[in-house]
């Protein structure tokens, strides 16, 4: 039987990356002694007090269909919390509330992209950028970020990759897989040339409550911003709440008004009792925020000081998130022969950066949402594997 276009357009390239993933996450529920490193989900338990508070919503009745934008009370506090950090006038009417970050990017390429046009995205870039570009049926073309720079944005590059057909510039920052955060410099290039060509910025933003230094730019607030920026956000890291699924964007009104169209066609709403949990976190909450970012940075600051000490391996120190890019090229392996046989000898699985493009080849993307201790125990074995190369 015959398939859309479309199911072609959202296969992307770099599932094959996930599959070491795949084995080593299925081993250990199996019991068996293996350390994942390789993907981002919070260790931590969602606090108490959220999960209480989906319980009162949904023992008062919050159990039916919802509006499409979202509860006004969640998007009034969304509102003024961006308000907060950019100083763009926003309200309500600027805020849709979604199904996760990844719904609100698909949803964006969705509204902004036709075919023939041209996304300029940041590489490296997360895994499912690609498709979600692709699903609009414009062509995505990345901005190569050297890794010899730290992965800093080239202005050179930027304009050049900019032609009659470019609408939009995506971006995550802080960055996942790098944890790179763009400096004022950089946002205000990026700023400029949307201003100058008439183009959209989509902004992913979701791991911007853990910046390690406080030091944060926020493309919305540049001039000329606010009438061509999406911003978009989310509840999974920040709040240990990946498995809920609650995500929004922040944008001009018309933006969001289409926007809730397709919301209309592919979720009619959200379920009232998430978004009340929701609420209760970002008004209530900031404290287990702060908690958790200070783990995620002492956790990495470990990485980076064990794996510099480690010959073959050059860590980049990250801003924010986390996860922590290493370059094993010095290790003599090719990547994906690195990370297979540091499994199969150590039972610790890493994820090849190559998935998140080629400027990440020849490195490995390490989460560190696991215990203290079991980070401690990947790392000897890490080092252990080393050194019998």
């Amino acid at each position: 039987m015959k398939f859309s276009a479309l199911t072609d357009r959202v296969k992307g390239g770099a599932a094959d990356a996930w599959d070491l993933h795949s084995i080593a996450k299925q081993a250990r529920s199996r019991g068996e002694d293996v350390i994942v490193l390789s993907v981002g989900d919070p260790d931590f338990a969602t606090p108490d007090a959220i999960i209480a508070a989906a319980e009162r919503a949904m023992r008062e009745g919050d159990t039916h269909y919802t509006q499409i934008s979202g509860h006004d009370a969640l998007r009034h506090c969304i509102a003024e919390q961006h308000q907060a950090s950019t100083g763009q006038q926003v309200g309500a009417e600027n805020v849709i509330a979604t199904s996760g970050a990844q719904n609100a990017l698909f949803a964006s390429s969705l509204c902004l992209l036709d075919p023939g046009d041209e996304a300029i995205v940041l590489q490296p870039m997360y895994v499912t950028y690609e498709a979600t570009v692709q699903a609009s049926g414009a062509k995505l073309v990345p901005l190569v970020l050297d890794a010899e720079t730290g992965f800093r944005l080239n202005p050179e590059l930027l304009q050049d990759s900019i032609s009659e057909r470019t609408r939009a510039i995506f971006y995550a920052s802080p960055s996942n897989p790098t944890g790179i955060a763009l400096n004022h410099e950089e946002v205000q290039l990026i700023a400029e040339l949307a201003c100058r060509h008439d183009l959209w910025v989509v902004a992913d933003e979701v791991y911007a409550n853990f910046v390690f230094n406080g030091d944060f730019h926020h493309i919305a607030s540049e001039p000329g911003m606010a009438a061509r920026t999406v911003t978009i956000g989310s509840m999974s890291k920040s709040y240990a709440m990946s498995g809920w699924r609650l995500g929004w964007a922040v944008a001009p009104t018309e933006m969001i008004a289409n926007l809730e169209k397709l919301a209309l066609c592919m979720l009619y709403g959200l379920p009232g009792f998430i978004m009340q949990a929701g609420l209760y976190a970002l008004q209530h909450c900031s404290a287990e925020r702060e908690r958790m970012c200070e783990v995620y940075r002492q956790r990495l600051e470990y990485l980076y000081d064990r794996f510099s000490s480690i010959p073959g391996l050059k860590p980049l120190r990250p801003d924010a998130g986390m996860f922590m890019m290493v370059d094993v090229r010095g290790s003599g392996l090719e990547v994906a022969e690195f990370c297979q046989r540091l499994y199969d000898t150590r039972g610790v699985s890493l994820l090849d950066a190559t998935a998140f493009g080629a400027s990440a080849a020849g490195h490995v993307r390490v989460s560190c949402t696991v215990s203290d201790d079991e980070l401690h125990e990947a790392c000897d074995r890490i080092a252990a594997f080393l050194e019998t190369l």
